[in-house]
């Protein structure tokens, strides 16, 4: 039979089938369903802008993100519905008069924002100066006063009704009542205090109207229209498309009809090749079944699994004992026939006899007749060669009682060694076989399900390693969050409650409540403090230091914090040993240590650090942390204590466990995310009545030549904290936060002018009578430096402080470059505003350019960007 015309003649049938499929499945219905669907999204998105625009007038909606967010989703779905309908004309001039349209919408829209943006902004002014006026007069009972506010209320009333109705004979009424509180002010002296009100009413006269008839115009649009026919056009499109894929379709029904009366004559040629081709596919099968078994199975089958593995291969190839061996763990699996028993010092001797042989085709070795090829003198072999070499191995295996062998041995050098084997105690298929290449697939399967599972223990081993860390890393992470939004809450507290403490009596009940209150947010402020200290991420700024120095510089801070009966001992033998360290974050780690030693001895004992260097070769196991080999720096604090038992040494370094009432769980877990960021890890040991031993292994550094401490800080300078009716300015775009730090700064002296926007700042700067002392900025350190070099170039010489939440990973000459002077902790506190604005009071006293850097908050600080 000549196969070039049928197989040219199959190719044509299955273009033609593909093509006839392709336009019966009808991808240009599909494609006009789905431009029908993004058409019903603009829609939609445009009927939530309706309605987000009327809530942004009325005053529900407080932001313009979801406007943002639909105008966004507009022209999303404007460009997949141009590209849905492709180069149809018609639907495309539609598309573009739809598009100018929405255009012209996203152009009101945009007006609308600014506007409504200054509308709402006005009323809330207007209302707040309208119940400010209104509260002042009630106190002066009678007379003009009362005329006063009686007018406020009027022109209150007014307002609301312009609020709601726009047309002429409400703003005629707002503008009568705006001239009536103007004649009034002016008759009862109340000029000045009317005149921000006047202002607001009357802009909010002019805004309302306008933002009324632009929402007008909005609502309006012929948008609506233009969808409509886009809407029209698609559902033509997409009706004759329909059409045509069911005729496709019926042609398809009658070839298909055609071709399966051409497979029954097909079917029916190949059967006799079938038969040929079964015995292969029942191994195949056979394969597949031990591989899904495998893969579908837990550790615990892996034996019963690969031993039914071996007796469903032997049983394929008629062999009367199967057996596996892994050639990485020496781990046997062996299946026998019943009646059949494992010939002494099987399979371990196959393997030595199976190095013996030439390997064949993937590895494999068949010997299909031992006994013939034993009793041969000639060395001819039977349908192969066998060298001289594997005659020995030949009668070992005649003496075993073998009829025939087949074997496959291991090609992956990572692990040599492993063999699958079939004997044949009796004549029978064999003796036949050929194909080898299926027993590798089996080998390969079989090896690798037992692969799997070693691996998969030791993924349970490293993930029960593991397991604490991923816990303490997201625990950290949720703290870190909390404490941030807790951290301004405390922040509150402690400034609404030094302001209310600077306006009682020093000595009355109410001074002490407050006092007491203030410690509790101080203390409040050193928990969050701590709370980020666990939670941080990132690098830290590390000097090379000597580890000696190190401990002496928190021995003199342990002697003033500890009980007067702890003795507090340092045993060193770590010689001129230095490591890249952040000192203050161990410092703060040998702090915690040595203060649960203390309160383990009941505050009567002795405290032991040991310092030592160790040089290690292989690696290191500490708790559930591995370090590699080398040079390690080991602090040891020691306690004769009260020790601990197993179950509380399990979860001393676990975030907020603890077992002291007093205590908040965060001293150890902090301590060990610190020795970790700095490469190393620590231990414990312990035992009940038998104390505690902490042991701290850093990586060592090479030592430096020239020393590396850093000269101390400078210290404030002695002056009066108080100022003397300087200005100034403030930016905050928080307003409530914005109104306390003002009552802040005016209650140390100075006068506030608080702005929400750093352009305001700009201009505030160049008004005429005002000499600012400093300018203070709390926003974003994202937007700090960019507001600070805006100022900078209205003000060169003014002194700027940045209020931030963190100031570790902030290097001096960043600062320097910005132009900021100072930097204080947010939320700020009036003592350490007072100290700051102290110090640019100074140095504007002093020559010009002079650079002066103020107290850094302490304590650690976490950056919140």
């Amino acid at each position: 039979m000549r196969t070039g015309p049928f197989a040219a003649g199959a190719v044509a049938l299955v273009l033609l089938l593909t093509w006839i499929a392709f336009r019966g499945m009808s991808a240009e219905l599909d494609d006009w369903k789905h431009a029908s669907t993004v058409l019903e999204k603009i829609e939609t998105a445009r009927n939530m802008i309706d309605r987000d625009v009327l809530s942004a007038r009325t005053g529900i909606l407080r932001n313009y993100d979801s406007i943002v967010r639909e105008v966004g989703v507009l022209r999303t779905n404007l460009e997949r519905l141009r590209a849905d309908t492709g180069d149809d004309a018609e639907i495309g001039d539609a598309i573009r008069a739809l598009q100018d349209a929405l255009a012209r919408d996203e152009g009101l829209i945009e007006d609308f924002k600014s506007r409504n943006a200054l509308l709402q902004n006005s009323l809330a002014y207007f209302v707040v100066l309208n119940r400010n006026l209104e509260g002042q007069e009630q106190y002066q009972g009678q007379g003009q006063g009362r005329d006063f506010a009686g007018q406020i209320g009027r022109l209150a009333a007014a307002m609301l009704r312009l609020t709601l109705d726009t047309t002429s004979g409400s703003i005629a009424h707002v503008d009568a009542q705006l001239e009536v509180l103007l004649i009034t002010s002016i008759a009862t002296g109340n000029v000045v205090a009317a005149q921000p009100l006047l202002e607001h009413g009357r802009m909010l006269r002019d805004q309302l109207p306008a933002t009324d008839a632009l929402l007008r115009n909005l609502l309006s649009s012929p948008a609506s229209g233009h969808m409509e026919a886009v809407q029209g056009l698609i559902e033509e499109r997409a009706a004759a498309a329909g059409a045509a894929a069911g005729m496709f379709r019926y042609m398809l029904y009658i070839i298909s009809v055609l071709l399966a009366c051409m497979l029954v004559y097909l079917g029916a040629q190949l059967q006799a090749r079938a038969r040929a081709l079964r015995f292969r596919a029942n191994f195949e099968h056979t394969i597949a079944a031990i591989s899904t078994r495998f893969l579908s199975s837990g550790s615990a089958d892996l034996t019963s699994h690969v031993d039914l593995a071996l007796s469903e291969l032997a049983a394929c190839i008629g062999a009367d004992r199967a057996y596996f061996v892994d050639g990485r763990t020496a781990g046997v699996y062996q299946w026998s026939r019943n009646g059949v028993e494992p010939a002494p010092g099987w399979p371990e001797r196959a393997r030595l006899l199976a190095a013996a042989f030439e390997r064949g085709d993937n590895g494999t070795i068949h010997v299909p007749a031992i006994r013939r090829i034993a009793r041969a003198t000639t060395g001819a072999r039977a349908g192969r060669e066998i060298d001289r070499g594997s005659g020995d191995a030949i009668d070992r295996m005649a003496d075993a009682g073998l009829h025939a062998w087949l074997g496959v041995v291991s090609s992956n050098a990572e692990c040599p060694g492993g063999i699958l084997g079939f004997d044949a105690l009796r004549p029978g298929p064999m003796t036949k076989w050929h194909d080898y290449g299926l027993f590798r697939m089996a080998f390969d399967t079989i090896s690798a399900a037992v692969e799997r599972d070693r691996l998969a223990r030791e993924k349970e081993r490293l993930e029960a390693g593991l397991q604490q860390a991923r816990r303490m890393e997201t625990v950290g992470a949720l703290a870190s969050g909390v404490a941030h939004n807790f951290n301004n809450i405390v922040g509150a507290i402690l400034g609404y409650t030094e302001m209310a403490r600077e306006r009682v009596p020093p000595d009355s009940r109410l001074a002490g409540n407050l006092d007491e209150i203030r410690l509790a947010a101080e203390r409040a402020l050193a928990l969050v403090d701590q709370i980020l200290t666990f939670g941080r991420r990132g690098t830290s700024q590390r000097k090379l230091m000597r580890v000696r120095d190190l401990v002496d510089e928190t021995a003199s801070m342990l002697e003033a914090s500890l009980p007067p009966r702890i003795e507090l001992r340092i045993r060193d033998s770590s010689g001129d040993t230095r490591i890249p360290a952040d000192p203050a974050r161990l410092q703060q780690v040998l702090m915690n240590l040595a203060a649960n030693a203390a309160q383990a001895m009941d505050g009567k004992g002795v405290v032991d650090i040991a310092i030592a260097g160790i040089e290690s070769k292989d690696a290191v196991r500490l708790g559930s942390d591995e370090l590699g080999p080398g040079r390690y720096a080991t602090l040891t604090v020691t306690d004769r204590g009260r020790g601990m038992d197993g179950a509380t040494r399990e979860r001393i370094f676990e975030p907020f466990f603890t077992t002291r009432p007093e205590g908040n769980g965060l001293g150890l877990a902090t301590a060990r995310e610190i020795v970790r960021e700095h490469g190393g890890a620590i231990s414990v040991r312990s035992a009940p009545g038998e104390g505690t031993t902490f042991e701290v292994w850093l990586p060592c550094a090479i030592p430096e030549s020239r020393p590396s401490g850093s000269p101390p800080g400078r210290q404030l300078p002695p002056a009066s904290l108080r100022g003397d009716g300087e200005a100034v300015l403030i930016l905050d775009g928080d307003g409530r936060r914005l109104l306390r730090l003002e009552e802040i700064v005016a209650a140390l002296g100075y006068e506030p002018v608080g702005v929400t926007r750093a352009e305001e700042a700009a201009r505030s700067l160049g008004r005429p009578g005002f000499e600012f002392v400093a300018a203070l900025i709390c926003q974003p350190r994202s937007s700090a430096f960019e507001i600070s070099a805006l100022l900078r170039r209205e003000a060169p010489d003014l002194p700027i402080i940045l209020a931030t939440t963190s100031a570790a990973d902030i290097h001096p000459p960043v600062l320097a470059a910005a132009g900021i002077r100072e930097i204080v902790h947010s939320p700020v506190t009036a003592a350490e505003l007072a100290r700051a604005l102290s110090l640019c009071r100074k140095s504007q006293e002093t020559a010009a350019g002079e650079a002066s850097w103020g107290t850094m908050a302490t304590g650690p600080l976490s950056p919140t960007e």
